[in-house]
């Protein structure tokens, strides 16, 4: 089995337009989440979120390359970018063939959607764009990802809700160390933060009206975030061997699934997936310093996810830091993992533990360390990354410092 190492990253997302914004983020504790900018905003109730704000596309790719790319696709394309760019890598040869790339979303193309049934529904219009259906497919992203950088293997999209991203990189993982690829290109994004995908999650009655606070007493909620978060996963020989600088060691990874209701998290179903990546990486529960939660902010999600920590980590998890980024830059749904491993690699690499902010009152369900409203320096040698979806399809990646 080979060994697996990140050796790029880059995001896009309400904290920050690169790695390194959303890290200063992380460490101030800054909220991203704030008043939504778009048509008919004033016909929802739930008016806030994560919003990427003055964003730009024609500062960022010519008319034709808009025609094609909904905001998710250009997210990623600009996290690719940076971590590709991080990595030093260029893709041919024997190298483009054994090199993919795998991206989860949720939603894909939601902003198109949205746009093109107001067109048609709403304006009456009888024609779309001959582009509309390449736009707003799933794979839409990871496909323009492929040909940007000439990637010739595996490529494909995983949309399972909220673990999408987890289970993408997941499944990058599993490539290099059989073997079957030498270089991933991984991670997450999603954009539905417009009139019809906010409505519809308006809808779930799961949403905050003012903040994320994962964890606290008085929690009200989830919010919805969009961004991008991209990884640049390679075979540690290959990384070795060109000198490139290692950003942490991909260990482990578990996905299970509740088969118990299509909604409501089992705490079970969480609890395999967490001790299956333990597992996997051939891990102690002792050995794991820090877990970032999946941590919603949902009344249900934080208890399931809290008891499921405590079955399978015992009296170790009074002594782990658990917390969650969500209360920064909202949930990315589809992309929320990918944006989560940055506080994870964070962590290993800083020695700082992104906080839980809006936290106010303890929660006796929810009784962790959940690193409150402040972020904290620690020494951590490995990590977990949470991903728990609607459905009951669980993702669980575990990290450890860079060789």
């Amino acid at each position: 089995m080979k060994r697996v190492v990140i050796t790029g990253q880059g995001t896009i997302n309400s904290l920050g337009r690169s790695v390194a914004e959303t890290l200063e983020g992380f460490r101030e504790g800054r909220c991203g989440i704030s008043e939504l900018e778009f048509q008919d905003v004033d016909r929802l109730s739930i008016k806030i979120g994560g919003q990427v704000k003055n964003y730009d596309a024609e500062a960022e790719f010519n008319r034709q390359q808009i025609a094609l790319y909904d905001r998710y696709t250009q997210f990623t394309l600009l996290a690719a970018r940076e971590a590709v760019g991080q990595s030093g890598l260029t893709f041919n040869g024997e190298l483009a063939q054994r090199s993919g790339v795998v991206l989860g979303t949720s939603g894909g193309g939601m902003q198109t959607l949205d746009e093109n049934y107001r067109s048609v529904y709403e304006e009456g219009k009888n024609r779309v764009h001959p582009f509309v259906v390449p736009k707003l497919m799933n794979n839409a992203a990871a496909s323009h990802v492929s040909m940007a950088y000439n990637l010739k293997g595996p490529s494909f999209t995983v949309a399972t809700a909220c673990a999408s991203s987890n289970h993408a990189m997941g499944q990058a993982f599993q490539m290099i160390r059989t073997g079957m690829c030498d270089v991933m290109v991984t991670g997450g994004s999603e954009s539905m933060l417009c009139f019809g995908g906010v409505k519809a999650w308006e809808g779930l009655r799961v949403m905050s009206r003012d903040a994320c606070r994962p964890f606290s007493l008085g929690r009200s909620g989830m919010v919805q975030g969009e961004g991008a978060g991209v990884f640049v996963f390679e075979d540690y020989d290959h990384a070795k061997a060109r000198g490139a600088e290692i950003l942490a060691e991909v260990i482990g990874f578990a996905m299970t699934s509740d088969a118990s209701d299509i909604v409501m998290p089992s705490k079970q179903g969480a609890a395999r997936a967490i001790s299956g990546a333990l597992k996997d990486a051939r891990l102690n529960p002792s050995d794991v310093c820090y877990i970032n939660a999946h941590g919603t902010g949902t009344a249900a999600n934080d208890k399931t996810e809290c008891a499921a920590v405590a079955d399978v980590f015992g009296a170790h998890a009074d002594h782990l830091m658990m917390s969650s980024t969500k209360s920064m830059h909202g949930h990315l749904i589809g992309g929320t993992g990918a944006v989560e491993l940055l506080a994870c690699i964070m962590a290993l690499r800083e020695g700082v533990i992104a906080p839980t902010i809006g936290y106010e009152e303890p929660d006796p369900e929810c009784a962790l360390d959940v690193v409150p409203n402040v972020a904290r320096e620690a020494n951590v040698d490995v990590v977990l990354s949470n991903a728990f979806a609607f459905g009951g399809l669980n993702a669980v990646l575990a990290l450890r410092k860079a060789p």
